[in-house]
């Protein structure tokens, strides 16, 4: 599920700040033709798109940009949970896991042995569908079990997976939502020709095998959303938001009813229904030629056939006169939800949705930013437009402060839509939010990526592209006025859902139980004939580009300090970062202190404004203490820079104490800190910092609670003035050359004295993994989340290689080794891997990690899987020939550009490389052999003690299985957290 973007598309126009004037810029479609193909486009669009529409009703959209070497893809189907039957919820997303299993060309060994068995299970699921009796579903099922490994032994697992990494493609993965299901592909540019031939064969006639081990991922992908709180709380609000309309009525996992009784023959009835070309769209943006493109996508899917596509009909929502009250219960902290229903995506009112959702959060000076979360009045709070095609919402979050009722917090919300209402807001707060989605969309239109992601969501959602270029155009003529008649017409006090999201155990959860799975085949050494035939389509060489760190960054100084710049050429954007060398471990009250300094002004200046300044220039700025470094960044526009440093230096040196902002930020940090303690992520992360360090670790290096309360704000502001005076260095990516950059740079430390003595800071040993552990913490969730976790050896750049390609074969991606055994051969987890790790510094230690979040009824069974990869590498000369060349084609095609060059200079400073680490990588991968991985992983990995880090309900696990996995310690939160 993806939540709607603010705004969707604004153009690149000039708007003054200070003023709602801009330059009138025509968008307006226009025809075109070129090869033989005609198309639409919208004039003076930035993304230069191309629409074309086949002759089989195929949309196609093209969007040329070349600065990197590699196309970002997505194939989406105008369907999804809205439009799954009534009796089979969650259907769309079934189909959506299983286009990656093939056809009847590529995942089979032998078509013709298998056909007969993948029938035979078709039916055996029908007889399962309707069969009641308990102890008869049993035995189809293990039928059905049975057939499935006979079937098994003619499929060839992820065969998908190994033709789009033979092709060096990257972020292979599709989602489904409410009325989209959409498949991802990033491709270097020279593989255009196997990708389509691929992608026109995938959606041919797709073969539904390896079902039921697929069929145990879906249900654990409904298990984790069993477990998670928010989760549950947006399907509650669109149940009450949607009484009628499939929003509400179905969700995209499905019930667990309907998991349990699936259909092949309802799949491939969705399947040819929805799956259609009028229905579908290729949409591609990066390197290529839109004229040569446009043919190659109509050669491949032109045999596709039109077909009418079954509408979705719905009576329309009757108005809510008075709120509708829902209760969610789970371990994490309570929130409240408040939500509003609006017209859906195409309308007009959607796009003022967006506006007015801006005005109440845009993260410096909306309504909710500044009455709510930076007077300290919420622990944290927003407005988030949610834009579906039918209907839109506008949904309130609120997270209450300690002591604060779920009530409390639904007045204050509701007090912020009244002052909307009212038009308690300056009319120059639109101005300043055209001015940052101007510079949003200039970032934006700088990622091949994001372009792709816009023109597919339009597409999806039926949306008139020129009329989403042309929305700066209006937002510069909506005014004050405009907004509060649109706020009165949609929003009072009685026409809404909340939601009170409580802790609590949901007696109401039933999780979906595991099935007796046997293990089947997954033929790693197997390809198909298609395989072999694309892999041999010839492709042109893409040279790799390295970076050389003496001539892509410019190096100078100013004022005492190391300037790094790197020049932007493409646009106006700008970054600045000073970068200290001092952390928290140097002086516990940095962390505290960056967060402290969004709630302070100076004498002159108060917070509040220093916010609205920032949010009018269009720039950002954050303050981040890390455990060995801090650093102060700002970014915006190149023709706001002065006045933006202006604004940073002056709040870093002349903050004044607030102490009211304090008692309330004391206040806030303490309520946090026990909303950390309900989460697992955190008890994951305190876990494995427990295990990497011992019991005193930078995860509970902190302050007590009573410590806390000695604190005074005083100190708090000393550090921050002191860090202004720290020596440090200066990051820059901008259009300024470097020289014009340190001759405008003002110092940010003043006065003649010296720099700050930057002081002792405490270490902490990583500490040698000498026997078995088990670190445990107990969890209300129906999942086991389970990390292993061992401390090797220290950094060694030539082991790079090595390690880049064992991680490929081994435990990163669908056709790893990990991946294939632990889900497809054995279905035990939606989500694991493993890795090899690289530290953070060269005196740093690698790690070794490995992850399997899995039913608790499954635990020891993934646990021992989990355990023989760890010690006994498998072999597969073709998996490990598809990571050997995937790995390849992904350097060769990729572009490090803009603050990435930045970044990667330090990381190899850091670690002692004076050279780009990939071009060592690049050269060496095609000399080694399965022998060197193998020789790796019994040195790193075979046979070694480990740690196991466990977050778990003990009520569903054996205390002795647990105790059989090592020395066994049950943590304590205040143990985990340090207080």
């Amino acid at each position: 599920m993806k939540k709607a973007k603010v705004f969707s598309m604004f153009a690149f126009l000039f708007i003054s700040v200070g003023t709602s004037q801009a330059q009138k810029v025509n968008y307006e479609w226009k025809q075109g033709e070129e090869g033989g193909y005609s198309y639409k486009y919208v004039s003076n669009d930035p993304t230069h798109s191309r629409f074309y529409t086949l002759k089989n009703g195929l949309t196609v959209i093209l969007s040329p940009s070349k600065k990197e070497p590699r196309i970002q893809t997505y194939i989406a189907t105008k369907a999804g949970s809205k439009t799954d039957p009534k009796d089979h919820t969650g259907l769309a997303h079934y189909l959506e896991h299983l286009l990656f299993k093939g056809t009847d060309r590529f995942g089979s060994l032998d078509w013709a042995k298998e056909k007969p068995l993948l029938d035979k299970i078709d039916g055996l699921y029908e007889d399962y569908n309707s069969t009641k009796d308990e102890a008869k579903r049993k035995a189809i099922y293990k039928e059905i079990d049975e057939v499935s490994g006979e079937a098994a032994k003619y499929a060839i697992a992820n065969e998908y997976d190994k033709l789009m990494s033979n092709m060096g493609a990257e972020g292979t993965n599709a989602f489904t939502s409410f009325e989209q299901t959409v498949y991802i592909e990033d491709i270097p540019n020279n593989v255009v020709d196997k990708y389509l031939a691929v992608q026109a064969e995938r959606f041919r006639s797709p073969v539904f095998r390896l079902f039921h081990t697929e069929l145990e991922a879906v249900y654990e992908e409904k298990n984790i959303g069993l477990d998670t709180d928010n989760r549950k709380a947006i399907e509650a609000m669109f149940e009450g938001l949607f009484p009628t309309n499939n929003y509400g009525q179905q969700t995209v996992l499905g019930t667990v009813e309907h998991l349990k009784n699936p259909s092949l023959k309802a799949i491939r009835a969705y399947f040819d229904a929805y799956y259609v070309p009028n229905n579908m769209g290729v949409i591609m943006s990066g390197d290529f030629d839109p004229t040569a493109m446009i043919k190659k996508v109509d050669a491949a899917f032109a045999y596709m056939q039109r077909k009418d596509v079954p509408p979705y009909n719905f009576a329309p929502e009757k108005p809510i006169t008075s709120p509708i009250i829902k209760e969610v219960k789970g371990p994490n902290s309570e929130f409240l939800f408040l939500g509003f229903r609006f017209p859906g995506a195409a309308t007009k009112d959607a796009q003022m949705l967006n506006l007015l959702g801006s005005i109440l959060t845009n993260g410096s000076a909306g309504l909710i930013d500044l009455d709510l979360v930076k007077s300290q009045k919420l622990l944290g709070a927003g407005a988030f437009p949610y834009i579906l095609k039918d209907y839109s919402m506008l949904i309130l979050q609120g997270n209450p402060s300690q002591g604060q009722s779920l009530d409390q917090v639904k007045e204050l919300l509701l007090a912020e839509l009244a002052k909307l209402r009212k038009g308690d807001f300056s009319e120059g707060l639109i101005t300043s939010i055209v001015n940052n989605e101007r510079k949003s969309q200039i970032a934006r239109n700088d990622s091949y990526q994001s372009r792709a992601e816009e023109l597919m969501g339009a597409f999806t959602s039926e949306l008139d592209w020129a009329n989403e270029l042309r929305n700066t155009d209006w937002l510069a003529t909506v005014t004050k006025k405009d907004i509060v008649d649109f706020a009165n017409k949609y929003l009072n006090d009685q026409n809404y859902v909340a939601i009170y999201k409580r802790q609590g155990v949901d007696e109401n959860v039933v999780k979906v139980v595991k099935p007796e799975i046997t293990p089947v085949t997954v033929n790693r050494e197997a390809q198909s004939e298609f395989l072999t035939k694309v892999n041999a389509m010839p492709e042109e060489e893409i040279k790799p580009v390295w970076l050389d760190y003496s001539k892509d960054i410019q190096k100078s100084s100013s004022h005492g300090v190391d300037v790094l710049a790197v020049e932007n050429k493409d646009n106006e954007l700008f970054s600045l970062v000073y970068r200290f060398p001092l952390g928290s471990w140097n002086n516990r009250l940095l962390g505290l202190a960056a967060g402290y300094l969004e709630f302070l002004g100076t004498k002159e200046k108060s917070s509040e404004q220093f916010s609205k300044d920032f949010y009018k220039l269009a720039s950002d700025f954050s303050v981040s203490a890390g455990n060995e470094e801090t650093t102060v960044s700002i970014a915006g526009l190149n023709r706001n820079f002065e006045a933006s440093v202006a604004l940073i230096q002056d709040l870093l040196r002349n903050c004044v104490v607030d102490q009211s902002a304090f008692d309330a930020y004391i206040g806030r940090l303490k309520k946090s800190r026990v909303n950390a303690k309900e989460n697992k992520d955190a008890i994951m992360n305190g876990l494995k910092a427990y295990a990497k360090y011992g019991a005193k670790n930078p995860f509970n290096y902190t302050f007590t609670d009573a410590e806390l309360d000695q604190l005074k704000a005083g100190d708090l502001v000393q550090a921050l003035h002191d860090l202004s005076k720290t020596k440090h260095t200066v990051l820059y990516f901008g259009p300024k050359k470097v020289a014009q950059l340190t001759a405008s740079l003002p110092a940010l430390k003043v006065g003649a004295g010296a720099f700050v003595t930057i002081p002792q800071g405490t270490s902490f040993k990583e500490l040698a993994t000498t026997e078995n552990q088990v670190l445990f913490s107990n969890y209300n969730m129906k999942q086991a989340d389970i990390f292993w976790f061992r401390n090797s050896d220290t950094y060694n750049a030539a082991l790079t290689p090595t390690v880049s390609l064992f991680n490929s074969y081994f435990g990163g991606g669908m056709g790893s080794i990990v991946f294939q055994t632990i889900r497809e051969s054995k279905a035990l987890a939606y989500s694991t891997y493993a890795f090899y790790g690289a530290p953070y510094k060269k005196e740093n230690h690698y790690t070794v990690g490995a992850y399997v979040g899995t039913q608790s009824d499954k635990f020891m069974d993934a646990i021992k899987g989990m355990n023989e990869l760890i010690d006994v590498l498998p072999e597969s000369s073709k998996s490990f020939e598809t990571a050997k060349i995937s790995l390849m084609k992904s350097i060769a095609s990729e572009r490090i550009t803009n603050t990435a060059i930045l970044n990667s200079y330090l990381a190899a400073e850091r670690l002692g490389n004076q050279t780009d680490i990939r071009k060592s990588v690049y050269e060496k991968i095609p000399a080694l052999t399965f022998a060197d991985v193998n020789a790796f992983h019994k040195k790193e990995f075979s046979k070694k003690p480990y740690i196991y880090c466990i977050v778990a309900d003990e009520s569903g696990l054996k205390a002795d299985d647990l105790k059989s996995l090592g020395q066994f310690k049950k943590l304590t939160l205040a143990e985990i957290f340090g207080y």
